[in-house]
């Protein structure tokens, strides 16, 4: 058996980059991967030349330079913007909440009566100190875009009244008293020429890679084939659950290949009433303005329908339920992964917390910056 100076366990975004960071000093690295894919949740798959976001839309987007000069050396990106509209009952609507959301609910035009609707809906709830998600909400955007374009769809995403979510989660979301469309605050954005599989496979170009491994099933064995490891699986699972399990929110595609040219004409659409059952539905093609590679249309388009459920073991788990509860609990397994001499815990799933792909390789970039210098 070959003996690594490190084990990598996952092949997603934090395992590529710690492990290319290791190899580019000089250090032997085995990645392994429980599924048969590299790439993790960031996968995509060729069906009929889309790149098809197997697990759920991701666009990139940053405002650190040294992130967005990382991932340039493995891909070029195109100039996608992020502009999701939102559909209550047919209704269409801008996001993130801007002057055309205004316009369209409230028939404002300046950015001046538009504060002014806002103002007096959250005046009107008597709101001074928001202390859930429905109050701090209600504070940003009033109580009609609240009602219409935020309720129902947090609902099905959380599964939860809003009235019992924290408030944190829904500042997030931008709101502007401008007319731009672009959902994200960031320098940097766009999607990887080619799809995220192959901007992974050449940051893993040159590292051994074994896919279909489950690491907890032999974990001594893989132990000692390397003097440190890198673990980027759930904490909880590590310790066998044993003070019991992390919660996350999971979500189920329903995915088609359509043979018509165009489903919906934007990238994302948000459905945000509570009666629809799925949250939103994206049509792959648009991340790359509707051509393949060599720039020509693309006479079909694929969907995929995104259902929000409650995660049960066996599940994928995507995001992580950050109440007290959980955090409480994500403490102790920390405790428990602090005393693992030759075990870092690293990324979402490892360090049970929300990360933006950025985050993620900032993350990994400063964790192998660290380790490469001991």
């Amino acid at each position: 058996m070959n003996h690594y100076d490190y084990l990598v366990v996952g092949a997603g975004l934090y395992g590529a980059v710690f492990a290319q960071q290791a190899k580019e000093s000089g250090k032997s690295v085995l990645i392994i991967d429980r599924r048969d894919h590299i790439a993790g949740n960031v996968y995509t798959e060729d069906i009929e030349k889309i790149h098809v976001h197997k697990y759920g839309a991701h666009i990139f987007h940053t405002n650190l330079r040294n992130v967005w000069d990382y991932v340039n050396r493995f891909a070029e990106f195109n100039r996608f913007t992020n502009s999701p509209v939102a559909n209550y009952h047919g209704e269409l609507y801008s996001l993130p909440f801007n002057m055309y959301t205004f316009n369209k609910m409230w028939g404002v035009v300046t950015p001046e009566e538009a504060a002014s609707k806002i103002e007096e809906q959250r005046k009107a709830a008597g709101i001074t100190e928001p202390k859930n998600l429905e109050e701090q909400a209600i504070s940003l955007i009033g109580t009609d875009i609240y009602e219409k374009l935020v309720k129902g769809y947090t609902e099905k995403q959380w599964g939860r009244p809003c009235t019992e979510l924290p408030a944190f989660i829904i500042k997030r979301l931008p709101v502007r008293l401008t007319f731009d469309n672009n959902y994200f605050n960031a320098l940097f954005q766009g999607i990887p020429v080619g799809g995220y599989t192959k901007m992974v496979e050449h940051m893993l170009d040159g590292i051994e890679v074994k896919l279909g491994e489950d690491y907890l099933k032999d974990k001594d064995a893989w132990d000692r084939m390397a003097d440190r490891v890198i673990y980027t699986g759930p904490i909880d699972a590590y310790f066998g659950y044993r003070l019991g399990y992390l919660e996350y929110r999971s979500v189920r595609f329903e995915t088609e290949l359509l043979d018509k040219p165009n489903f919906q004409g934007n990238a994302a659409v948000n459905y945000t009433d509570r009666e629809t059952p799925w949250t939103r539905i994206i049509e792959h093609k648009w991340f790359e303005f509707g051509k393949d590679e060599d720039g020509n249309e693309l006479p079909k388009t694929v969907i995929s329908r995104e259902y929000s459920s409650e995660w049960k073991p066996g599940d994928e788990p995507y995001y992580p339920v950050n109440d007290e509860k959980n955090a409480a609990l994500y403490a102790r397994y920390k405790e428990l992964a602090d005393s693992e001499e030759k075990v870092l815990f690293g990324g979402r799933l490892g360090e049970y917390r929300y990360y933006d792909m950025d985050q993620v390789i900032a993350a990994a970039l400063a964790v192998a910056e660290k380790e490469m210098s001991t």
